[in-house]
């Protein structure tokens, strides 16, 4: 029973940390990058659809994201989400091809996302030490159930260790977004 809680905390942190990741995939650098337009959501036939499901999204120049559309009726939608979602390049047409050319980033912008990045990875952390109190709380209900108190002391141990891990991991990626914002 104490090993099943402990899996299900390293699940749910592990999704905690594939969640920042995704956060910090669609945070624009300094390069042009898939991630910054893959998830925006796109009006297509009245339904919310992620522009990766209607185009081939590429970066052939450093500062520029292609953008070719499969569904020609599709592309003013494509251009209409891609200028709501702020991104900070309007976008070229040229038939079914939708251009992006990312002007480089302004010293205000960089802090700007700087502090964006550490509210993704605060929240991150946050939700890695609510799994372990959810987690804690299952484990010290079986004390009640008969397990014996260095069992329980124990498992809470290991996930102490998994939260640490997976909060090491968080503030580690962290840096690295930071650092990779932050040089020119």
């Amino acid at each position: 029973m104490i090993e099943q809680y402990l899996n299900e905390a390293e699940k749910r942190m592990k999704g905690a940390v594939a969640k920042l990741k995704e956060e910090f995939a669609g945070i624009r650098t300094g390069r042009a990058s898939t991630g910054l337009v893959e998830n925006i959501k796109v009006d297509y036939y009245g339904s919310e659809i992620p522009l990766k499901q209607l185009a081939t999204i590429s970066t052939p120049e450093p500062s520029v994201i292609m953008i070719q559309t499969w569904d020609k009726g599709a592309v003013k939608s494509i251009e209409k989400a891609l200028q709501e979602a702020n991104i900070g390049a309007n976008p070229q047409t040229e038939g079914n091809t939708i251009r992006l050319n990312l002007p480089p980033m302004t010293e205000e912008r960089r802090k700007e996302v700087v502090k964006l990045i550490h509210k993704f990875a605060e929240e991150a952390r946050i939700a890695i030490r609510n799994i372990r109190r959810d987690e804690k709380e299952n484990i010290e209900k079986l004390k009640k159930e008969g397990y014996s108190e260095d069992d329980v002391k124990k498992a809470l141990d290991k996930l102490q260790k998994l939260t640490d891990k997976y909060i090491d991991e968080v503030n580690s990626l962290s840096e690295a977004k930071e650092k990779e914002i932050l040089s020119i």
